[in-house]
């Protein structure tokens, strides 16, 4: 478990992804994750990450806070609330949210994301 101060100026190797296939709407974009910490109990985490263009459904069972250091994206809920965030722009996504997230330019965040425990049946 780490003790000490862990800063963002000394980024990990990152993880290279992207959405799953039957999840894309739009593009093709490669995604980088630089996870700088999780708890012992892999409930809390924060990083870094970045995307290139393109669109795709989500389903949070996390809650997130966001913070766009770079580019532009645009968050549609399935209710029908469009909202667009630029650089400078936090924002919290609640577990339960369902919808489209698009990168409209090449975007990077910093991410906090608290994973609820699941209740067993």
């Amino acid at each position: 478990m780490a003790t000490e101060i862990l800063s963002f100026s000394s980024l990990p190797e990152a993880e290279l992804t992207q959405p799953a296939a039957e999840r894309r709407i739009e593009g093709d974009p490669r995604q980088a994750i630089w996870n700088v910490y999780s708890d012992p109990s892999s409930q809390f985490h924060a990083g870094r990450w970045s995307s290139d263009r393109g669109a795709w459904r989500v389903q949070y069972s996390e809650h997130e806070f966001c913070h766009l250091l770079a580019g532009r994206v645009r968050i549609a809920s399935e209710s029908g609330r469009v909202s667009t965030f630029e650089p400078g722009d936090s924002f919290v996504i609640p577990a339960g949210f369902r919808g489209v997230w698009t990168v409209l330019e090449p975007a990077t965040k910093i991410y906090v994301i608290f994973e609820p425990r699941v209740a067993a049946p």
